[in-house]
């Protein structure tokens, strides 16, 4: 089976015209794809194009896909690939990066509301830290470093660097786990222990070390283990 040229197709039937008139929620993902794509090449148009991608890749296969990936597919080049993976990437931007208006993050629970953006689809583990001025107001979040947690010197003395750099008061730590399973772990529980005692001794207190998980967290402070 071939598809006509979209030039060929009815004004109603070309991807944009359908968006304009039935709303964008409302079309298939091969129509949303053809208008990312915007053309197809000289053997197949840009809806027979956006057919090949999805027969390829299931729409959660997508948020790991690499343009090596796309390009495989005869009709992706390079300039094609990188534009859909800005879309993709932009799109979780949208409806997975917390809103500036989270300055006064007082709670675990809107701190990890915040945070999640963060680990979102992560397949190792990312250890970030949150700075907060007297008045628990957010200075900086950073990512301190990747990798299993360990009671590492060289770690700790990287989250305390950056509190100095930024004049905190306190800090809340945050790591992933990507197994899902936000139960702490023995190097957990270890790495707390030696970051609380340093920045009791540093004057700027670890206030929380929350682990998140699959739409659930744990907090070391809300089970009263800081």
């Amino acid at each position: 089976m071939s598809f006509y040229k979209i030039k060929e197709l009815p004004i109603m039937e070309r991807p944009r015209e359908r968006i304009k008139e039935v709303g964008v929620s409302n079309v298939s993902d091969v129509e949303l794809l053809s208008v990312l794509l915007k053309t197809g090449v000289a053997h197949k148009n840009v809806k027979e194009l956006s057919m090949e991608v999805l027969k390829k890749f299931e729409l959660i296969d997508l948020r790991e896909v690499t343009i090596e990936d796309l390009k495989k597919i005869s009709g992706i080049g390079e300039v094609k690939a990188i534009e859909l993976l800005a879309a993709i990437e932009f799109g979780k931007r949208v409806f997975l990066r917390p809103h500036e208006s989270f300055k006064k993050l007082d709670h675990p629970a809107i701190i990890y509301e915040d945070a999640k953006y963060y680990f979102f689809d992560k397949k190792q583990e990312m250890f970030y830290c949150y700075y907060f001025d007297n008045k628990q107001k957010l200075i900086k979040r950073k990512m301190i470093f990747m990798g299993t947690i360990n009671a590492s010197i060289t770690h700790i003395r990287e989250v305390f660097k950056e509190a100095y750099k930024v004049s905190a008061t306190s800090i809340v730590c945050l790591h992933n786990h990507p197994s899902g399973d936000v139960t702490p772990s023995k190097a957990d529980i270890s790495f707390t222990k030696n970051l609380v005692e340093t920045g009791n001794i540093q004057g700027i207190p670890v206030v929380d070390h929350i682990i998140v998980g699959d739409d659930r967290y744990y907090s070391f402070y809300e089970e009263n283990q800081i």
